[in-house]
């Protein structure tokens, strides 16, 4: 069969190949459309986004260009403003202003300040600063007199003094702010007092404690003061301040400050970077490193505007910063230009591509599936044919043998008629004969209807014993070999159609004779029921066995086996009736056992089927 199905295979092989070969070279057509539709939508974005990191760079370069002069005025006066700033020299990190008070309850200012206060109040003097106190006590008494001159002389004498002969801070400050606060007067108070609040003492006073004035003094060396000395002496100044009229909102500010911490800069910085999408810092020259805090957000949002307004963006495009990371070098910013449009049309060039790609599948699928269908067809027509011209020679076989056996019979009967012993089984003979003719033309009527859904059960209550004996007598009168039949299968009763399953088990029986070495034939029936789950009947025979990897394909239409050694005869539809036949009882028929010694078939009847 195959050589004759050759031709056919080899047309429908060429023809898939070259069908394959023009979808393979479609698909690539498909896929360099798509590509190409791509990376036109790519260009343009990677065009706008390039657009859009330039003008970040510019704008951030601007913005830093524009602090630098407050970054100086940070760096010089304590008071001005410093947050946002970034600034360092040769790795030294000056602002953002990492001072802050130290931890811990001691409080050596405040204790300085009230000895101090408590000698002037005592007329006492001890400790470094006896010799200020003298003097302090002197202005005092010159200022209640109301002598201007003498005072300004005393005042300028102190604080001269004041300035060439310093004490640490601790003492230093709470000593200045004790001459401010004894020798405030309103509107009278010294010039050189007043001074000592804000702007500090002039630059011909000298010496390293000149100061700057309490409030920038007070905020320079609070890293050197504990948070107790630090608050005790923010509160005294800001209450001086307040009762001279003098500003004090920026100290108040500064003082508020804690420490931003030191920025870490990555190793290497050759350029300008953004850090964490806050900090803008760029490198200058003589090791000095500039940066300021942007709102990254508010600046993409400037220029997405001005993309809008110079028509290169739709109403709904953003420019957006990607995460990736950090550290980021403006030179690679990560600028990312999103745009509906364009998803809208990257999902349409997917879409179409996948459409064209789906309608390549199809055109593939279907022209397998012609194929397939072809070669099946052509298959079951060889087979049809095959089938047919062997079921035409069987069954001519078949009738030709019985016939010729009862012609033959017959004209001898009327020949010798009464005149010898031999012809006294001739009649036996002609029965079995014509008997055997009746059950393949009934198998075969049988197959036929029931194969074409003709059959209509007649169901009445069957007993199985019943049938048992029946198969008895049917292979009694049939079979020419001695046959042993045992059965237990107690009292069950079947609803069934009794004409069928008398069918079946004969002919399970006669293929057990048919197929059999040994005399007498031993055959055996027995029953199992199993509550809920119906019924199973076991048919064991002692033939010579189907070899397992045949248990289904003598189930099979037209299919007999041929052991060695030994000729049979039959249609090869007995098996498959049988199964038709329990498949209309909605039960099953296979094998569960066979080889040298026999084999075993089981029928499994559902619950249904079972009378009670």
């Amino acid at each position: 069969m195959h050589r004759r199905l050759l031709p056919t295979l080899l047309a429908l092989g060429c023809g898939l190949l070259a069908l394959g070969w023009g979808l393979v070279s479609l698909q690539r057509i498909f896929a360099q459309e798509r590509d190409d539709a791509r990376a036109q939508v790519r260009s343009r974005r990677e065009a706008l986004e390039q657009l859009a990191t330039e003008a970040l760079r510019r704008a951030l370069a601007r913005k830093l260009e524009e602090n630098v002069p407050a970054m100086h005025a940070a760096m010089g006066d304590a008071l001005a403003p410093a947050e946002g700033f970034y600034l360092s020299f040769r790795g030294h990190q000056y602002l953002p202003r990492l001072a802050r008070p130290s931890m811990g309850n001691q409080a050596p200012a405040r204790a300085a300040y009230e000895a101090m206060a408590r000698q002037l109040a005592e007329g006492t003097a001890s400790g470094p600063w006896h010799e200020r106190l003298a003097r302090l006590r002197q202005v005092e008494l010159e200022l209640n007199a109301g002598d201007r001159a003498r005072t300004s002389a005393s005042v300028e004498e102190l604080l001269r003094y004041h300035a060439a002969h310093p004490l640490p801070s601790t003492q230093e400050l709470p000593f200045t702010l004790l001459v401010v606060e004894r020798l405030r007067r309103a509107s009278a108070t010294p010039p050189l007092v007043r001074s000592l609040l804000r702007e500090g003492l002039p630059e011909d006073y000298g010496g390293v404690a000149r100061g700057a004035g309490l409030q920038r003094d007070l905020l320079r060396e609070r890293d050197r003061l504990t948070q107790a000395d630090f608050d005790f002496l923010h509160e005294r100044i800001v209450q001086v301040s307040t009762a001279m009229g003098e500003r004090s909102d920026d100290f108040q500010a500064r003082a508020r400050e804690e420490g931003a911490g030191a920025l870490v800069m990555p190793a290497g910085l050759v350029g300008p970077i953004l850090l964490g999408e806050r900090w803008y810092v760029e490198p200058g020259k003589d090791e000095v490193v500039r940066g300021l805090t942007v709102d990254v957000d508010a600046m993409l949002g400037d220029i997405t505007r001005d993309l809008r307004r110079r028509g290169l963006f739709g109403p709904s495009g953003q420019v957006l910063l990607s995460p990736t990371g950090a550290v980021r070098p403006l030179s690679d910013v990560g600028l990312v230009v999103a745009m509906p449009e364009w998803a809208a049309a990257e999902a349409d060039i997917d879409a179409r591509y996948g459409l064209k790609t789906l309608l390549g599948a199809a055109c593939g699928a279907l022209a397998v599936a012609i194929v397939a269908v072809s070669v099946v067809a052509q298959q079951r027509k060889h087979r049809f044919l095959e089938l047919k011209n062997d079921f035409i020679a069987t069954v001519s076989h078949e009738l030709r043998t019985p016939l010729a056996s009862i012609r033959l019979l017959g004209e001898t009967l009327e020949r010798r008629l009464g005149h010898t012993e031999a012809a006294g089984d001739y009649p036996t003979r002609i029965v079995r004969a014509a008997d055997g003719l009746h059950f393949l033309v009934e198998n075969i009527l049988s197959f036929n209807r029931i194969d074409k859904g003709r059959w209509k059960l007649q169901v009445s209550r069957v007993r199985l014993e019943e049938l048992v004996g029946l198969l008895r007598d049917d292979l009694t009168d049939v079979v020419p070999v001695p046959v042993s039949l045992s059965s237990d299968v107690d009292e069950l009763e079947l609803e069934a159609d009794a004409s069928l399953l008398r069918m079946l088990f004969a002919n399970l029986g006669r293929n057990a004779c048919a197929y059999n070495r040994r005399s007498p034939v031993a055959l055996s029936v027995r029953a199992t029921r199993v509550p809920g789950q119906g019924c199973t009947v076991l048919v064991s025979d002692n033939g010579v066995g189907i070899p397992e990897s045949e248990w289904e394909r003598v189930f099979q239409d037209f299919y007999r086996l041929s052991p060695p050694g030994q000729e049979t005869q039959g249609s090869g539809l007995g098996l498959a009736l049988c199964r038709r036949i329990m498949a209309l009882h909605r039960g099953t028929l296979h094998i569960v056992a066979s080889g040298p010694e026999g084999t075993t078939f089981a029928l499994t009847f559902p619950e249904s089927r079972l009378h009670p």
